[in-house]
């Protein structure tokens, strides 16, 4: 059996990315995946492909985990199909860059709330069935950045300092009840986020990192995989680190 097996996850922005690996990752656990996005489904085609390859069950949701009725929406969908969910990944988010005396509100706003609001929001419509059971696992996705800072990134850093501040903040409120709240903060992983990077910041970026190059998606996904399973029931509050040596804690 699969470190997931019976297990019903709920992945947020899971059509490419982080998201994608972590969706297959805990499909190939024995996971049956709920695959959320804001795009439509012929675009998360490739993880559900993915995720059946290895035998697993799965639906797609399109939903903006930044608005309170298409979350509500989302979770009332994922519940009414599988009964439960026992894991909760907040991956979904975006990035963008402007110096901070430049910004617009928009931009703060656009950033601030699909990145940290969306977490509040997706756990607070899960949460509840998680506790009524007395079990259940939240992972947050966060960024090395919330540590070191980014360049014209405020915005994004504060926003993934923020989801480290909630999940110790929750972890306190919940983990005696039976409900795990972990973060991962990754380093700079080779995603199509990154590769919208210039190849000035990438050189830079990679001159910077002890390991000298840039993680892959398989290398943070086992992380993962870690707290949603069994194997991480002693992490309350955490935040794992992979991030090719860009923080030392």
């Amino acid at each position: 059996m699969g470190k997931l097996e019976g297990k019903v996850a709920l992945v947020t922005g899971a059509a490419s990315g982080i998201g994608q690996g972590i969706a297959i990752a805990f499909a190939r656990e024995g996971a049956t995946v709920v695959v959320a996005d804001l795009v439509d489904e012929s675009r998360a085609r490739e993880t559900m492909d993915a995720v059946a390859a290895f035998g697993g069950s799965s639906c797609f949701i399109q939903a903006d985990v930044s608005d309170e009725a298409g979350v509500a929406a989302m979770a009332e969908t994922a519940l009414a199909r599988f009964g439960r969910v026992d894991v909760l990944v907040n991956n979904a988010g975006v990035f963008s860059e402007a110096l901070l005396e430049n910004m617009t509100i928009a931009q703060w706003d656009h950033v601030l709330n699909t990145n940290l609001r969306s977490v509040f929001l997706c756990t607070r419509a899960l949460l509840g069935q998680m506790l009524e059971r007395g079990e259940g696992r939240i992972i947050n996705i966060a960024s090395q950045l919330a540590y070191i800072g980014g360049v014209s990134a405020t915005h994004y850093t504060a926003s993934k300092a923020g989801i480290i501040g909630l999940t110790k903040a929750l972890a306190r409120e919940v983990s005696h009840r039976g409900v795990l709240v972990n973060a991962i903060a990754p380093g700079a992983i080779e995603t199509p986020l990154l590769e919208s990077e210039t190849e000035e910041w990438r050189s830079s970026k990679l001159a910077e990192l002890p390991i000298r190059r840039f993680g892959r998606v398989d290398e943070v996904t086992p992380t993962a995989v870690l707290l949603a399973s069994d194997d991480g029931s002693y992490y309350v509050g955490a935040t794992l680190g992979p991030n090719g040596g860009d923080v030392m804690l």
